[in-house]
């Protein structure tokens, strides 16, 4: 759900402005109307499974179960993520390579939603779900992921789009970063990244989900789900909009500014996503065979993680790593992962010219062949 743009900019250098501007609102496009939706559906569809199928008369054991299964997927993931890389490569067979690690993906995705599902739904039997304290623990929580420069870790489809890309396919950033070869350090770093970050996440979105509850309409959920779905994407639009001026302020800020900013344009996309996701996850409670749960869920669930698969961008369901604000020079902090078709054209331009490069190679070495031969006789004469 989470990335970075370290090194994008270079890397997608190339083409005019024009091009570049094309590409960069196709990407926008793609993201708020077909990635988001998608990874919406999916979580939706999962979570209330596990509400239909994971002991659905005995809310705290369930919501407990949840948590430690999903808590648990995620820390194996986070600390065995060289292992994996080392072990499925698709130099190593590609079909291989494909099928095993979307299984990955599958296992993780199901992790992420059973850990949020669970601390989720363990925050509302024991806190309730008053305005005050929802307002407290959001705040608490909130101002947490900014002490520790975590706060960018909110953010979610469409404002991150992430392509399933063998190089770093099973790549999760820790707090600390430290080295895998250190092994307690590494095993206490990915426990802090996985249940006191990630917590902190859930409760942000937790209380800022339960508060739209509130005070949107609460007497009228389809014009409240509605108004939501509208003020979502009208904030993405804003909010990409403001993508150029917010680039060039970053650029021209150091230090406690320059990370201020950065927050307070990550707040304001989150609130467009919380808004966003609230509004098509009850919209397809509301519309999609609600008399039918167990299928409308299952496909679904199917339905959505195929489509994603098939785009190749999976990994934008998985909810992993823990990233630092403002880590990105200049304006780079503010510049959203939404890179889908710019990779795309950027591989395909890549490609042309590693073939160009071989055929002038190919070229100078025949010159050079003929030109160090030795005359024949006929030749001579």
């Amino acid at each position: 759900m989470r990335g970075s743009t370290a090194g994008l900019a270079d890397t997608l250098a190339g083409g005019s402005r024009a091009h570049a501007a094309l590409l960069a609102a196709a990407d926008v496009l793609f993201a708020a109307t077909v990635v988001a939706p998608a990874v919406v559906a999916y979580w939706k569809s999962t979570w209330i499974l596990m509400d239909l199928y994971v002991l659905p008369e005995h809310p705290i054991a369930s919501a407990a179960i949840s948590a430690g299964f999903g808590l648990l997927c995620d820390l194996t993931f986070c600390a065995l993520q060289s292992e994996l890389a080392k072990l499925l490569q698709p130099e190593r067979g590609r079909l291989t390579y494909y099928a095993l690690s979307r299984c990955c993906t599958c296992v993780a995705a199901v992790g992420c939603v059973g850990a949020w599902r669970g601390v989720w739904n363990l925050l509302n039997e024991c806190t309730g779900n008053s305005a005050r304290t929802l307002l407290s623990t959001t705040a608490a929580a909130t101002l947490s992921l900014a002490a520790l420069r975590t706060l960018r870790n909110i953010s979610a489809a469409p404002f991150a789009v992430a392509v399933d890309s063998p190089p770093d396919y099973f790549a999760v950033p820790t707090m600390f970063r430290t080295n895998s070869k250190d092994m307690a350090l590494y095993v206490l770093d990915c426990v802090f990244s996985v249940s006191v970050v990630g917590s902190l996440v859930v409760f942000v979105w937790r209380g800022s989900w339960a508060l739209l509850d509130i005070f949107i309409l609460p007497d009228n959920l389809v014009k409240s789900l509605w108004i939501s779905l509208a003020l979502g994407y009208a904030l993405v639009i804003m909010t990409f909009s403001l993508q150029v001026p917010m680039c060039w302020a970053a650029a021209r800020l150091r230090g406690a500014p320059r990370l201020l900013l950065a927050d307070v344009y990550h707040l304001v996309s989150f609130f467009a996503t919380v808004n966003v996701w609230r509004g098509v996850w009850g919209l397809l409670n509301v519309y999609f065979f609600p008399d039918w749960p167990k299928f409308s869920n299952w496909c679904t669930h199917i339905v959505s993680f195929c489509l994603l698969v098939l785009l190749n961008c999976s990994n934008s369901i998985l909810v992993r790593g823990v990233y630092i604000d403002a880590e990105e020079p200049d304006g780079e902090c503010v510049v959203f992962p939404c890179h889908y078709l710019r990779l795309f054209v950027h591989k395909e331009r890549t490609k042309k010219r590693h073939k160009r490069a071989l055929a002038a190679a190919a070229k100078e070495g025949r010159r050079q062949e003929g030109a160090s031969l030795p005359l024949q006789p006929e030749d001579k004469v």
